[in-house]
């Protein structure tokens, strides 16, 4: 199976295996899989470069990767967008970062649910603005934001965006219809902008569970920007190109007035990479979810096998948030890497005493990671 295929990324200056450059660990870390894209990205990456002229690609003209994302959102989400709601931008970290300096003043909070992935922690701050966390709680084993909290925030005059995460990263989880609902609703009462960053929304692994996009929302949809990519279903992140869906014309205004002169243009291999990962590569993709389905059960197994660990189960994304508090251990990290094994540390999201690894990479890797662990 092309999945189990071991690729050795040491040429590609790849971040996640510099980090351990020279030592005895597996990174299983930063959220890229160690899976070789489908065939056709590569192919149109190939024939773009063949080309030959790489020049100034303005992403409004490029109208096969724009209807290639339309075409996705009617096929995946059964939401119908017109082209005009697309802004392009080089990563999802940008466009909430945008998306603070568009609907925040000197002095407000943004809302941010905890835990959480670090650049999404950092961004109120990096504007000069306060942070208020909603803390995600274990209901009915699964992971989920505190609405209670969210609610108590947002009545918060000075509150005025709520970055979302979903499905949510570190622990996997997947807002169902009735509390996306609830979160926009909460939003829409309080004046509250809804940015709802999305980029692991292709990546669902339980059957039953469904991802609904916060602009496709009625109560959203004049109060939200969407943030989606191709980068982490198909592992191209290192193309930088996604967009914001944001259906309101004066919402649409006010976020691409915040990029200006600071945000570049979407990388134009991105382009060619999105519209073919989103018109060519269905066969590749359920492969993947079928592989990631088979890794994330088999690590769950064995993880809550190993005395002092605890994971739930994730309904989405290729990451696992590993309770190590059973440890007893004052630094989970170290422990994890003294074993050979390389997560990002929880302190990073907002717990010093989880760890959350990645599970997107072949098999035999994960086996090595549980072997380490259990030695």
């Amino acid at each position: 199976m092309q999945f189990d295929k071991i690729i050795d990324r040491t040429p590609s200056n790849a971040y996640k295996w510099e980090r351990y450059k020279g030592r005895d660990i597996l990174p299983m870390w930063i959220a890229d899989t160690e899976f070789r894209c489908a065939e056709p990205i590569l192919d149109a990456l190939k024939a773009r470069a063949e080309h030959g002229l790489l020049g100034y690609t303005l992403p409004n003209h490029a109208t096969g990767a724009i209807q290639a994302v339309v075409d996705w959102m009617a096929k995946q989400y059964d939401w119908k967008i017109e082209p005009q709601w697309l802004v392009w931008t080089p990563g999802v970290v940008p466009g909430f970062n945008m998306a603070c300096q568009a609907f925040c003043q000197p002095g407000d909070k943004v809302i941010v649910q905890t835990p959480n992935y670090p650049p999404m922690l950092a961004a109120p701050k990096l504007n000069g603005l306060a942070r208020a966390d909603v803390p995600t709680v274990e209901v009915d084993g699964k992971w989920m934001l505190d609405f209670d909290v969210l609610e108590q925030h947002a009545k918060d005059p000075k509150c005025t965006l709520f970055i979302l995460c979903n499905p949510m990263n570190p622990v996997g989880s997947v807002l169902d219809e009735a509390q996306l609902t609830r979160v926009a609703d909460i939003c829409a009462a309080n004046n509250v902008m809804l940015c709802s960053d999305e980029i692991h929304c292709d990546l669902i692994l339980d059957k039953e569970a469904t991802h609904i996009p916060a602009g496709k929302l009625a109560s959203a949809e004049n109060n939200s920007v969407t943030l989606m990519a191709a980068s982490k279903t198909f592992n191209v992140a290192g193309l930088g190109t996604s967009f914001a869906i944001i259906p309101d014309a004066k919402v649409r205004q006010r976020f691409t007035q915040a990029g200006q002169g600071l945000v570049p243009w979407v990388n134009v291999m991105g382009l060619a990479a999105t519209e073919a990962a989103f018109t060519q590569c269905d066969d590749w993709l359920a492969a993947q979810l079928d592989y990631l389905r088979a890794n994330r059960d088999y690590l769950v197994e064995q993880i809550n096998q190993i005395e002092g660990l605890r994971v739930i189960a994730p309904q989405a994304t290729f990451l696992a948030w590993i309770d190590a508090s059973g440890l007893g251990v004052e630094n989970p990290q170290a422990y994890f890497e003294e074993k050979g094994v390389g997560p990002s540390p929880g302190i990073d999201f907002g717990d010093k005493q989880f760890v959350r690894i990645n599970f997107g990479c072949p098999r035999s890797q994960l086996e090595q990671a549980i072997n380490c662990l259990k030695a």
